[in-house]
């Protein structure tokens, strides 16, 4: 406890230090802009800087319910709204009990609002001021997402974080086309909380919304959109229209540019964001929340994220190969099996391989993120960004 009063004296930012909305600041760095907080939903507190596995259609690939719960302690996980509201359907998972009911998780969600996969997805999608008219990548059949109706849907779903329908352009636009794609989102934006607002005036669901910056990669339309949208009051704020093709470098100095605009005393969230190694970096310049797709994706692709690097678990070195993946890992797959049985398991094909693999890569985004938020509680955060700075990727 002293150690954390002590990192509290450096901020020399008492006002910071409270409880506002539903985030509770409880450190950060005064060298970076690294921070430790709660964030306090309906359905349990979240420790930031967290990172949120992706359970796209109300499943993390290749993990149960209990896995995450009781073996990985996951406090939060990410849903999306696109998908679920193709299959099942949002007004079938509300007739059932939300979201939370449907797939038997009782601790906190969050839902993207579906901008991202209309806008890369959707075989054909026309973008209006009212909203967007798509196709789906299921059936081809024609549906529309306008800023009322993606609250609706995840009012339905009943999620803890709900996001607002926003333009994700492509990479590379021109700052013409990324001007009145922002300016469209700020609309959106507004609607969506008026809308939000008009049905739920006291907030007695339980539910925030969250609206997101964009501005693709143009660091002047970043602090205008982050700017406009403070009018808004949210409880928290996401950085989208990352990951998009651009150079790692570019999507760290849009967060560095957007940052400083948004509310300290609110969660600040980078979409679909990243590697192993970039984690840090994004939680030094002032990011809370973290989401991607990466460790169950890679897992089952056959990359596995370990302490000392990437291993492709596919070559030939790993068939006699009986040490655990990561000897400093604790996670059910690093103490039970060997590199040469999960090789195997790769090779055959079997679907074990996916459960074992994602366990791991999980366990090891999660494990990173324990390490950073110590490190920022201790007030070690500098020393700790050096070092893993330092320390080169190696893939085996």
């Amino acid at each position: 406890m002293a150690a954390i009063s002590a990192c509290l004296q450096w901020t020399h930012r008492p006002a910071y230090l409270v409880k506002v909305a539903q985030f509770e600041l409880v450190a950060q760095c005064p060298i970076t802009r690294a921070r430790a907080g709660l964030l306090h939903t309906a359905h349990g507190t979240v420790e930031t800087p967290v990172f949120m596995p992706v359970g796209t259609q109300a499943t993390v690939k290749g993990l149960t319910q209990r896995d995450l719960a009781q073996e990985l302690d996951v406090k939060v996980l990410l849903a999306n709204t696109y998908h679920l509201f193709l299959r099942p359907g949002h007004e079938l998972i509300g007739r059932l009990g939300g979201l939370h009911r449907f797939m038997s998780w009782p601790r906190a969600i969050l839902t993207d609002s579906g901008g991202y996969q209309v806008f890369s997805l959707s075989h054909l999608r026309k973008i209006t001021d009212d909203g967007v008219v798509f196709q789906s990548h299921l059936d081809g059949d024609t549906h529309v997402f306008t800023p009322e109706s993606v609250v609706d849907v995840q009012r339905a779903l009943g999620s803890d974080i709900m996001m607002v329908l926003d333009e994700c352009p492509e990479y590379p636009v021109s700052h013409a086309y990324a001007r009145v794609s922002m300016e469209r989102t700020l609309r959106w934006a507004r609607t969506a909380f008026t809308h939000n607002r008009g049905i739920s005036a006291d907030g007695a669901n339980g539910q925030s919304l969250y609206p997101i910056v964009q501005g693709s990669m143009f660091a002047d339309l970043r602090r205008t959109c982050a700017e406009e949208l403070l009018a808004l009051d949210a409880d928290g704020y996401a950085i989208g229209g990352l990951s998009v093709g651009e150079p790692r470098p570019l999507s760290l100095e849009m967060v560095e540019a957007t940052e400083p605009v948004l509310p300290p005393n609110r969660p600040r969230y980078a979409m679909g964001v990243g590697m192993p190694e970039e984690l840090p970096e994004y939680v030094a310049r002032g990011v809370d929340m973290m989401d991607c797709v990466l460790p169950s994706r890679n897992a089952r692709n056959g990359c596995l994220f370990t302490s000392l690097g990437r291993i492709i678990i596919k070559r030939a070195r790993y068939k006699e190969d009986d040490r655990a993946l990561d000897e400093r890992c604790g996670c059910y797959t690093c103490r039970n099996h060997s590199r040469a049985y999960l090789r195997h398991l790769y090779q055959a094909g079997e679907i074990v391989y996916a459960v074992l693999a994602t366990h791991h890569n999980l366990r090891r985004y999660l494990d990173i993120m324990g390490e950073i938020r110590q490190a920022i509680i201790l007030g070690r955060f500098p020393e700790y960004l050096k070092a893993v700075r330092a320390d080169p990727i190696e893939v085996e």
